[in-house]
C-alpha cells in the first residue's frame, strides 16, 4: 500500500474512533503529508523501518525546527505506524528500537506585568458603563442586524474580563455559545482541548456583572449563530478577531510590546501561583490533564520569589550590621 492511501485511510479510521479536535486532526494531515514528501512518491507502507524514521529526524534537525516541532511530527508518525501495527498490516513498528532525542528547550510562559493587565482591563472597561446605559435603552443591533458600536465594547469588557478571570484558552472563548454560560451560577461550560470540558468559575463581583450584561445585549441580537461573541457582522468571533481585539486594546492601552490571548492565561496562572494557591488548584483551574504542563509557571513564582528574597531578606540587614 503507497504512503498516500495509507495516511489517507489512517485519518478516516483513527479519528472516527478517537475524539480529537478538527486543528488537531490538520495538523496530523501536514505532519504526515511532509513525511510523505520526503519518503517519496514510491514509498510503500510495508516499506518503512528504521532508517527512514531517522532520516527523517536528520533531515528536520537540519531545517532547523524547534525541538517541541520535531516532537510532534515524531508523534503523529509513530502514532500513524501503531495504527498500522494494530490493523496487521505492520509486523512492527518501524520506531522499534529506534532512539530520538531533540533536546530539551524549557520555554517559559511569557507573561504580563501587574502594571500591565491593570492597564489592559482599564482600557477594556474605559467606556463600559456609558455602553450598557445605551444597552438597556437601545436596541444593540442597528437596522441590519449586526450589533451596533456600544455592543462591541461590552463584548470586549466580557472578553478580556473573562480571559483573564478564567484563564480559558482563546480557542475555548471561540467556541463558547449562549447556552455555555450559566448565568444564575455565574459559571462557564468550557470544551477543553481533547474532549475534556470543564467548569470555568466567575469569581469577582464585577467580572459577573460584565459577563451578565453583555449576555443581556447579546441576546437581543438576533444572530445566524449561537456563540456568545460576535464580531462586527453579527457572526462568531475568530481566534484572529479575539487576538485582534487584545492587540488594539493594547496599543490603546499604552503597552508596547506584542500581546497575545494566551498571555493572559499566563499571567493569572503566575499571579494565582504567586499568590499562594496550590498548584493542583491551579491545574484544574487551566484545564491541564498532567500537572507537569502546570509546574511551568513554578519557574516563573520561583524567579519572583528570589527577586523579593533578595530585596527583603532580613539577613541582608542584619549582615550590615555586623
Amino acid at each position: 500500500m503507497k504512503l498516500k492511501q495509507a495516511k489517507a485511510e489512517f485519518l478516516s479510521g483513527y479519528f472516527s474512533t478517537h475524539r480529537r479536535t478538527e486543528k488537531t486532526q490538520t495538523a496530523y494531515d501536514s505532519d504526515l503529508c511532509q513525511f510523505q514528501a520526503f519518503a517519496g512518491p514510491a514509498r510503500t507502507l510495508e516499506s518503512l523501518n528504521g532508517s527512514i524514521v531517522e532520516e527523517w529526524a536528520a533531515h528536520l534537525r537540519n531545517q532547523n525546527y524547534a525541538p517541541a516541532s520535531m516532537r510532534r511530527k515524531m508523534a503523529a508518525l509513530k502514532v500513524f505506524c501503531a495504527y498500522w501495527v494494530r490493523k496487521g498490516t505492520l509486523a512492527q513498528s518501524p520506531f522499534w528500537r529506534v532512539k530520538l532525542s531533540f533536546g530539551r528547550v524549557e520555554q517559559l510562559p511569557r507573561t504580563l506585568t501587574v502594571s500591565e493587565i491593570r492597564a489592559l482591563l482599564a482600557e477594556a472597561r474605559k467606556n463600559y458603563v456609558l455602553a450598557a446605559s445605551s444597552a438597556q435603552t437601545t436596541n444593540p443591533e442597528d437596522c441590519n442586524g449586526r450589533p451596533k458600536p456600544a455592543y462591541r465594547v461590552l463584548r470586549n469588557s466580557a472578553l478580556v474580563d473573562l480571559l483573564f478571570a478564567t484563564g480559558v484558552r482563546v480557542g475555548e472563548v471561540a467556541k463558547l455559545d449562549l447556552g455555555d454560560y450559566l448565568v444564575k451560577e455565574s459559571v462557564f461550560k468550557i470544551h477543553g482541548k481533547g474532549g475534556r470540558d470543564r467548569l470555568a468559575f466567575a469569581v469577582d463581583k464585577n467580572t459577573r456583572q460584565i459577563q451578565q450584561t453583555h449576555v443581556t445585549a447579546r441576546m437581543h441580537i438576533a444572530s445566524p449563530t449561537g456563540a456568545l461573541f460576535l464580531n462586527a457582522s453579527g457572526n462568531r468571533l475568530s481566534t484572529q478577531g479575539i487576538a485582534a481585539i487584545i492587540s488594539h486594546l493594547c496599543q490603546n492601552a499604552g503597552i508596547e510590546r506584542r500581546v497575545t490571548p494566551h498571555m493572559l492565561r499566563h499571567t493569572v496562572a503566575t499571579l494565582l501561583l504567586r499568590n499562594g494557591a496550590d498548584v493542583r488548584i491551579v491545574q484544574e483551574f487551566l484545564g491541564h490533564s498532567s500537572i507537569a504542563t502546570t509546574q511551568r509557571y513554578t519557574y516563573i513564582s520561583k524567579d519572583h520569589l528570589i527577586g523579593v528574597l533578595e530585596k527583603r531578606h532580613p539577613s541582608l540587614s542584619l549582615r550590615a550590621a555586623l
